[in-house]
């Protein structure tokens, strides 16, 4: 399902709506977040094997991101009940748009190139090979058959300040480019300063 893009993306300078989101776990996420930095990231469908492969990256590391004064919000085009299945593992939050309003609003979109661009084969072979062996082992589970959100989604990244202000927002050209850890931390000391308070422990 192709999605229009609105007629402005956002960009570092754009206000965000404060709002508090629901999660799939239950407890509402604050956007922006009044003490930390908000790293917003949009996904795909449940079980996506692409997506599970940057999110166990961001996993590993993820003591390391909220030391940077960073909390992490993911949203995925799935139910919340779909998403469960699928989540329920992961350190951070994790919000259901079934209806993709959120990504309309963010202006992230679907697009062949997603799947064809062939920046993304590589990472699209190394997630399908792993994500196999994970199911197998009963570590994983595959992904329901039918999408209704589509298989096409483009990944996008944005960083909020305290203020709602977006401070550096990347739209993926394909469905595995995004910021890698490294670059999330960068960003989050270079902009430290716009938090306005330091994170709570």
């Amino acid at each position: 399902m192709l999605m229009r893009m609105p007629a402005r993306p956002l960009r570092p300078g754009s206000a965000v709506a404060g709002r508090h989101m629901a999660t799939v776990s239950g407890a509402p996420v604050a956007v922006p977040d009044p003490e930390r930095l908000v790293h917003l990231q949009f996904r795909r469908f449940a079980g996506c094997p692409v997506c599970h492969l940057h999110l166990r990256s961001v996993v590993r590391r993820h003591a390391e991101i909220e030391a940077a004064g960073v909390r992490e919000v993911v949203v995925f085009h799935s139910p919340a009940e779909e998403l469960r299945r699928h989540t329920e593992d992961l350190p951070f939050a994790v919000v259901a748009d079934p209806d993709k309003r959120l990504y309309a609003e963010f202006g992230v979109e679907s697009a062949p190139r997603a799947l064809l661009d062939p920046r993304a084969w590589g990472p699209v072979i190394a997630a399908v090979v792993r994500g196999g062996w994970q199911v197998v082992r009963g570590r994983e589970r595959l992904p329901a058959a039918d999408q209704p959100g589509g298989r096409l989604g483009l990944p996008a990244d944005f960083l909020i300040g305290t203020d709602g202000r977006v401070l550096a927002v990347k739209y993926g050209e394909h469905a595995y480019d995004q910021w890698p850890v490294d670059e999330l931390v960068h960003l989050a000391s270079s902009h430290r300063p716009a938090a306005g308070h330091p994170p709570t422990r």
